[in-house]
C-alpha cells in the first residue's frame, strides 16, 4: 500500500506482520526513504543489533525522546546532510586545502 511505501508526516503508524528478525529488517529497509525508524522490544541487545542494520538516519528504541544534541537527518531519498550536533554545524563551514 502507498502508506507503507512513502514518507508520511503526521500521527500515522503502519504495521506490517513479518516472520523473524531477518524478514522484519528486509521489510523495513525495502523503501526509497530512510528518515527514521522505531524499535519496540524488551531485548536491549537485539534492539541495538537491529538498529545497526536499519537504513534510517534516526532510530529510536522503546519510546526514547528526540535528543537535539545528536545529528538528525535521513538516508536514501530522505536527504543528505544533518541537523544538530557537530555534523549539523559542519554544513556551515568552508574547508580550504593549500598545497605547495
Amino acid at each position: 500500500m502507498k502508506i507503507a511505501c512513502e514518507e508520511i508526516f503526521g500521527p500515522v503508524l503502519v504495521l506490517i506482520p513479518y516472520d523473524g528478525e531477518e524478514q522484519g529488517i528486509a521489510i523495513a529497509n525495502d523503501t526509497q526513504y530512510g528518515l527514521a525508524a522505531y524499535i519496540a522490544t524488551g531485548d536491549a541487545e537485539r534492539a541495538r543489533r537491529v538498529a545497526a542494520r536499519l537504513r534510517a538516519g534516526s532510530v529510536r528504541i522503546n519510546g526514547a525522546m528526540l535528543d537535539i544534541t545528536v545529528p538528525f537527518g535521513g538516508y536514501k531519498t530522505s536527504g543528505n546532510g544533518r541537523e544538530y550536533g557537530r555534523e549539523g554545524l559542519a554544513e556551515f563551514l568552508e574547508c580550504k586545502s593549500v598545497t605547495v
